[in-house]
């Protein structure tokens, strides 16, 4: 499926409001409990999402000022931070949860039209326009809002952002879409993104994202 900036824009918004809520209230228990990604708790993940803000801010000020801002230092610094925000207190991690998506809307929403074509380097070394940054911020809200196991599934996702997560993740996986296993668009979703899933002889893949 063709996605539209338009598009990409209102899945981060969206994304953004159901991570938030996802992790809202969790206690302390809770919070170091297992997400559903191999060896990260709810911390290391919500660290993950808040501290992705903060890097695709990063691309929004490149995108601004035509400073180089690269989203990470490097993969160390990357890792670095995650572990960092994993050891945080729960109030303290939520606030920075909240900060970070709230600051990242805001200045993606001061871009002009000419900004936003500017063209940024991704953490993966891709060349893009900073038209890209809603898309890449919504697909990781959406996924790992499911990832908290709080009670959001692949089903709640909006239908036409998992149609644009399986063209998406489909072409970066190299995979022939007319090979796709048949089943709801939710269930191929979530093969796709190497998460649980109820299709019947898919094989299997590795975490995505």
């Amino acid at each position: 499926m063709a996605r539209s900036f338009a598009d990409a824009r209102r899945w981060a918004r969206e994304g953004t409001a159901l991570f938030l809520g996802a992790a809202a209230g969790l206690t302390e228990a809770e919070y170091d409990a297992a997400s559903l990604l191999p060896g990260w708790t709810r911390k290391h993940l919500v660290a993950h999402v808040a501290a992705n803000a903060e890097a695709l801010g990063n691309l929004v000020h490149w995108a601004a000022t035509g400073e180089e801002t690269p989203m990470y230092a490097s993969p160390e610094a990357r890792a670095a931070g995650i572990e960092r925000g994993s050891r945080m207190s729960g109030p303290e991690l939520g606030e920075w949860l909240a900060r970070s998506a709230a600051t990242l809307q805001a200045s993606m929403d001061e871009l002009t039209e000419g900004q936003w074509q500017s063209e940024v380097v991704t953490a993966q070394g891709r060349t893009v326009a900073a038209t890209e940054v809603p898309w890449m911020r919504s697909r990781e809200v959406m996924v790992h809002a499911v990832d908290l196991d709080r009670g959001v599934a692949f089903a709640d996702l909006p239908d036409d952002f998992l149609q644009a997560l399986i063209t998406d993740i489909t072409a970066k996986r190299g995979l022939d879409a007319a090979a796709l296993p048949a089943g709801p668009p939710p269930e191929v979703a979530a093969w796709l993104a190497g998460r649980p899933h109820a299709l019947t002889g898919a094989p299997p893949l590795g975490p995505w994202l």
